[in-house]
């Protein structure tokens, strides 16, 4: 017989499809593999940096209130720099081995930022609110025993 009917299924170009199907489900989570490691590195150089601009803008303060005001202000300016404007942020000041004056003769002053980047392309149904990543990072800077002293001038 060699009508119609018995006519042999021909599986010519399935293994392109395939191979396509195969190459979009393998690619798909790779790119959000790539994006989410590029998110969470940004977050990172963010964080390091609003740490050290904090640290010295605190040592660079007056006093111990305009230099919470200062590193708030500037470790805000340096997540913002890396595109981090509404991440949250939580900024520490410790201080040793004056606790109470920071600003007084050999403190060394350390300050914590932490913050968190959300993951991208994830979408909020799988827990509340999208999934993030924690980040935080330490800066110390000591104050110089010979400050400068404004005021009178000795002859």
């Amino acid at each position: 017989m060699t009508g119609p009917r018995c006519r042999r299924r021909d599986d010519r170009g399935s293994a392109l499809v395939e191979v396509t199907w195969l190459g979009i489900l393998l690619l798909v989570p790779m790119l959000w593999i790539l994006l989410s490691v590029f998110e969470v590195q940004r977050g990172a150089f963010g964080v390091e940096a609003a740490a050290r601009s904090a640290a010295r803008a605190y040592a660079l303060a007056p006093s111990d209130a305009a230099g919470e005001r200062q590193a708030e202000l500037v470790a805000r300016r340096a997540l913002a720099d890396q595109g981090l404007d509404s991440a949250p942020l939580s900024v520490r000041v410790t201080c040793t081995p004056y606790p109470a004056d920071c600003h007084s003769g050999t403190s060394v002053i350390s300050v914590r930022i932490e913050s968190r980047v959300d993951l991208p392309l994830m979408p909020e149904v799988l827990g509340g609110q999208a999934p993030s990543f924690a980040l935080d990072a330490t800066h110390t800077v000591p104050i110089g025993q010979y400050q400068e002293v404004t005021g009178a001038v000795a002859d």
